[in-house]
């Protein structure tokens, strides 16, 4: 076995990374001619349909004389407003987000009854997670991304599970209260261990509390008072409730969908699906927003000024600040287009919560952003569609102002979407459609082999 120097591989990569990207580009102007819908979108940025769903609906647009007209975006939990199953619960004085899986997995609201059934279901799975699945897989080789830890966390529960493969409802349904009521355990855990073994901070860890909802149990894990406020819980739970479940067609649900459809088991499906939400197009997008504010807040002088704000979102657009990839963060969405109905709601609490931690100035500069944002997209760019703020533009904020690190910011997102995911498999199985394969066109020219004494 050859024994190649680091600088020669590095020199080979760098090389063949080139014929790499020369060999994988493909003329554009193919994607019109064979009218492939690129994203699984078409050109005004409707969805392909690729299948049916009970477990949410999203609306952007109504119907006038056979025309599409966008509207306010709307976001249904089976055929329930997510709007008003919010001032429902808070109406109530209760948390949400337990209720909104037990919607989202049995397609109805719980009695008082039911909703206690689900709660002690979930203490009870946080409860008996083996002791050494923490000290042998959170705190051995952690790693500083907590989306690869919480994955591989996923994965690992494969071999503690003796029916891992077992792929009947009540089996599946088993698994997915299991992963929802251990998301944040893992998640917390993972970020705990992650500061300790690589910035040399104190090490704890707090037992979630059965009487706890989840927002309370992740605030209660991640402190090391384990104190916080009940208007911190309960932006917290809303948060998790909005990032509840999204339809069958965003990128992690579709992909768990489509890993689904084979047959596989539970883990593997859900770890695909944390891939997905990883990526900064997707979940990752919060984690940029705040990267980005942090940016600006260092170049913008004057907050107030909308001029100097102005001209920083302009150079923005044009790849000159931040991270020089041309985009205002936390701005636009594949499907709405005049508002996100779940950054309208998350902004009726942010205003609080900045009186509340003292960050008026913080909410005043994202205020002024959201509003001068598509105006100056529209000016810089074509778009064929409104341009609003969407739920990362808005979620960011929030986990500054509860203090929450921005490793966590993404793996918040799971642990809010793994109830959509799990509705999202059970439907998939239970309907037991076709394995999902989309077409592809080759569009490589024929050539004939050459042999190695012919070849250049």
């Amino acid at each position: 076995m050859s024994n190649l120097n680091a600088e020669y591989r590095n020199d080979w990569l760098h090389k063949m990374a080139s014929v790499c990207e020369a060999k994988s580009t493909i003329d554009s102007t193919l994607f019109q001619k064979y009218e492939v819908k690129r994203g699984l979108r078409d050109l005004n940025g409707r969805g392909v349909l690729t299948g049916l769903t009970e477990i949410s609906e999203i609306r952007s647009y109504k119907m006038e004389d056979d025309e599409m007209v966008p509207c306010d975006g709307k976001l249904y939990y089976q055929g329930i407003d997510i709007e008003e199953i919010i001032d429902g619960f808070l109406t109530e004085k209760r948390f949400g987000y337990e209720e909104v899986v037990y919607l989202l997995l049995f397609g109805k609201l719980p009695n008082s009854h039911e909703l206690e059934d689900l709660k002690d279901m979930l203490a009870n799975y946080r409860h008996n997670l083996p002791t050494s699945f923490v000290r042998d897989i959170i705190m051995k080789a952690p790693s500083v991304d907590l989306m690869n830890t919480l994955g591989r966390s996923v994965l690992t529960l494969y071999s503690y599970d003796d029916r891992a493969d077992d792929i009947s409802t009540e089996n599946v349904l088993r698994q997915c209260l299991q992963l929802v009521a251990l998301f944040p355990m893992f998640s917390v855990y993972g970020y705990q261990a992650a500061c300790y073994f690589h910035e040399g901070s104190s090490f704890f860890l707090h037992p979630p509390k059965p009487e706890y909802s989840t927002a309370e149990n992740i605030l209660h894990m991640l402190r090391a008072d384990s104190e916080f406020t009940p208007l911190e819980a309960k932006i917290l739970d809303i948060a998790l409730v909005l990032h509840a479940e999204h339809g069958g067609g965003n990128n992690s649900t579709f992909t768990d969908h489509v890993v689904t459809s084979s047959g596989t088991d539970t883990y593997a499906a859900i770890s695909a699906s944390l891939g997905s939400l990883k990526g900064p197009r997707h979940g990752g997008a919060n984690k940029k927003v705040s990267m980005m504010f942090e940016d600006m807040k260092k170049r913008v002088k004057n907050w107030e000024d909308e001029e100097e704000v102005r001209s920083y979102l302009t150079a923005l657009l044009n790849r000159n600040v931040f991270d020089k990839a041309g985009l205002i963060y936390g701005m636009g969405h594949a499907v709405y287009s005049i508002s996100d109905p779940r950054a309208r709601t998350f902004r009726k609490f942010v205003k609080r919560l900045a009186e509340e931690k003292g960050m008026q100035r913080e909410y005043a500069l994202y205020n002024m952003v959201e509003n001068l944002a598509p105006q100056v997209i529209a000016e810089e760019r074509h778009i064929y569609k409104g341009v609003s703020a969407n739920i990362d533009f808005y979620s960011g904020l929030v986990y500054s102002m509860l203090d929450i690190p921005l490793e966590l910011y993404t793996p918040l997102f799971a642990i809010g979407r793994i109830a959509g995911w799990s509705a999202h498999r059970l439907e998939e199985l239970v309907n037991a459609g076709k394995i999902i394969r989309p077409a592809y066109k080759a569009v490589a020219k024929h050539k004939p082999y050459v042999p190695m004494s012919e070849r250049e």
